[in-house]
């Protein structure tokens, strides 16, 4: 019996792959199909900011390097980039803006420096089998080209924020800043919903949570995965929900992530 008891819909064709665990002691707090790989739409760019770290902490790249965004990597929707003026950054902030905002200028201008496949590589590496970045982000999709932005299962993903909650596999310096980045995530429109949150500025303790997540959205897909922590306990999610595509699943699944995020909250509480 889980400690989170909720109802997954499964109506509109909907497929979950959860699992809701604490870092520490290893206890199951929830688990369906974790399994279960999943369209995660941005979810994924959490492997190409690791690698970007990755190097940095090699010695092969700095955060300060300024790189230019093309005009073909400005995609619009997701981010800030595309609206600003400035079309160098350093990588810092490129990466700061995917973290924050999930832009896909920034992640498309990445992508081709640290390049697709060299990102692949890096998470499959680290044990990932189940998980990758797919592609960079094409709208519309051209034939031949990855029909997923990135791809992931619960029990992999509730892994990787494990680990970077415990600081494996990158430095100090590097494992603080990819927290940092997640931790400026902006969506709170699904598990994170439940804590109330101001969605612009909540990094640190705000009633009495801590939280950094990433999250992926298209019109068929909506996933969460992140850590959320109280001064005692610290807990680690993966929530995932793809439906039929055509259908209109949005509110059923956010309902019940939020429901899913609300147990985590009396969890933290416990």
């Amino acid at each position: 019996m889980s400690a989170i008891d909720v109802e997954l819909p499964d109506e509109n064709g909907t497929v979950w792959s959860v699992l809701v665990q604490d870092i520490d002691s290893g206890e199951v707090l929830l688990r369906h199909d974790p399994e279960t790989v999943q369209d995660t739409a941005s979810v994924g760019k959490i492997f190409l900011l690791h690698r970007l770290l990755a190097e940095v902490d090699a010695g092969t790249r700095t955060l300060d390097e300024r790189v230019t965004r093309r005009p073909v990597e400005a995609i619009e929707d997701s981010g800030l980039w595309y609206l600003l003026q400035a079309s160098e950054l350093s990588l810092y902030d490129v990466a700061a803006l995917i973290g924050a905002v999930s832009d896909n200028a920034a992640t498309n201008t990445l992508g081709r420096v640290i390049g697709i496949p060299t990102v692949q590589e890096h998470t499959r590496a680290l044990g990932y089998t189940a998980s990758a970045l797919d592609d960079i982000v094409r709208w519309p999709i051209p034939p031949g080209a990855p029909k997923t932005l990135s791809h992931a299962n619960a029990a992999e993903l509730v892994l990787f924020m494990s680990r970077l909650a415990d600081g494996t596999d990158l430095s100090p310096a590097s494992a603080d800043t990819l927290r940092r980045w997640l931790g400026a995530g902006m969506d709170l429109s699904m598990v994170a919903s439940a804590f109330d949150l101001d969605p612009l500025a909540h990094w640190g303790f705000d009633r009495g949570v801590w939280l950094l997540n990433k999250t992926g959205t298209i019109s068929r897909v909506r996933a969460d995965t992140g850590i959320v922590m109280s001064p005692t306990r610290r807990i680690a999610y993966a929530v995932l929900a793809n439906w039929d595509r055509g259908a209109d699943g949005r509110g059923p699944v956010l309902a019940a992530m939020r429901r899913i995020g609300e147990g985590i909250h009396a969890a933290l509480a416990d």
